[in-house]
């Protein structure tokens, strides 16, 4: 599991190294002048990919360790069950409202282009 989220972070890490380099590469001259729109478009489309599995990704450790702690808490002391389920519902449900705001910015990215403006 280390080696894995070691080889994880360090991808990622380089990913955010390397970014800028694809920002900073000379303008091609474009006969149209389309080709900044489509890089946009290219990039915001896999900004969104891994942001969103990203997301994903980390809700669901959130939610796997959550539901293990109140397993674990019940099998305790079963008396506390009521209590202990009404924290886990509502842990939950501001767990997987972070997957829903990453979804809204993906969305907001991919169809109303924010940027629509700069890129002419």
């Amino acid at each position: 599991m280390k080696k894995t989220m070691s080889v994880l972070m360090l991808t990622l890490m380089l990913l955010l190294v390397m970014a800028p380099l694809c920002f900073a590469a000379a303008a091609e001259p474009a006969a149209t002048g389309k080709s900044s729109n489509i890089f946009y478009y290219a990039m915001s489309a896999l900004g969104c990919a891994v942001g969103m599995g990203l997301a994903a990704l980390g809700t669901g450790v959130g939610m796997g360790h959550g539901v293990g702690g109140a397993c674990e808490g019940i099998a305790r002391n079963p008396g506390v069950m009521g209590k202990i389920l009404t924290t886990l519902i509502i842990g939950l449900a501001m767990i997987e409202s972070l997957a829903i705001y990453t979804l809204v910015v993906v969305l907001i990215l991919l169809f109303v282009n924010p940027f629509g403006k700069l890129l002419q």
